[in-house]
């Protein structure tokens, strides 16, 4: 471990554990990975394995050994044992959404706030070089009048993440409802309400936004329709233009390796805000549950 680095706990070892979260806490400068727990041993086994970490048999475990916990769970998993991790004064880099419903959101934030330590969410969009210099224009040119966002996609249907019973169960509101939300809101202003929703049986979303300041914007969402490759675009419009950000293939792994470099900053500095930090998490959670209400659906 080299001096000054953060060990890194990782809980879960599915695909986004293995092809995000595992590589780049083990590569990045200011952490190492040090070890990995998750329910089925032999995955944790060969994950840590793989990236010189030590397989844990308990999360109590893990907790003894790092300075933070990274998790790449389920979300109703993720806000139980984040708030332990916060309890026993351990920095959290959280997936999104933070809970599976709101009680849970507002506990976990109660937590990290009570301990006082750094807590940022995995917005991957968010952390990449490309909105971030799309976003700083954006503030800088002014005067938009609204926007939207796509993201369309045939997730569910095949691949790595169709047998992912929680994205099954959620859908694409949960799952990418956080980084459609997110953007939007940093572009045209804080979300102050979702004026509608509405949700077709085979999980398509259609949402309306309201943002302070008066902008007004548009989601639209889906992870079961066949399309390739995915659709992701954001644009805003108004006195200076028509501006449009998508997605660049591939980008996950820079995105978090960014998020990493401001998470041990400020697990260096004993800074606790931040854009992306989990109150964010806790906004966009709002978001979610409002839209389902409005939709009439449940969870």
């Amino acid at each position: 471990m080299g001096q000054g680095q953060l060990r890194a706990g990782l809980v879960g070892a599915g695909p986004w554990a293995k092809t995000v979260h595992a590589p780049g806490l083990a590569d990045h400068p200011g952490t190492t990975l040090s070890a990995v727990w998750t329910r089925r041993p032999e995955a944790a086994k060969e994950l840590a394995e793989a990236h010189c970490a030590e397989a844990v048999g308990s999360f109590e475990e893990l907790l003894d050994r790092v300075d933070a916990v990274a998790f790449a769970v389920p979300p109703a998993v993720q806000a139980e044992l984040a708030v332990k991790a916060a309890e026993a004064g351990k920095h959290l880099i959280l997936e999104k959404p933070i809970a599976a419903d709101l009680d849970g959101a507002r506990r976990l934030v109660d937590a990290v706030e009570a301990a006082g330590v750094a807590a940022l969410v995995v917005l991957t969009l968010r952390f990449s070089p490309m909105t971030r210099e799309w976003l700083d224009g954006i503030k800088e040119a002014g005067g938009w009048r609204g926007g939207g966002a796509r993201w369309l996609s045939g997730a569910l249907l095949g691949g790595q993440y169709q047998s992912s019973p929680w994205r099954a169960d959620s859908g694409a509101l949960a799952d990418i409802g956080p980084h459609a939300f997110d953007l939007l809101d940093a572009a045209l202003g804080e979300i102050t309400d979702v004026l509608a929703a509405h949700r077709t049986d085979d999980d398509l979303w259609q949402l309306l936004f309201a943002h302070a300041g008066g902008a007004t914007s548009t989601a639209t969402l889906s992870l079961r329709l066949p399309i390739q490759p995915t659709v992701v675009e954001v644009a805003v419009y108004g006195e200076h233009g028509y501006r449009t950000l998508g997605r660049k293939p591939g980008s996950a792994g820079e995105s978090f390796t960014a998020l990493l470099d401001d998470f041990a900053a400020m697990a260096a500095s004993g800074t606790t805000s931040h854009p992306c930090d989990v109150r964010r998490g806790l906004h966009l959670q709002k978001l979610i549950e409002r839209a389902r209400e409005l939709a009439g659906h449940g969870k």
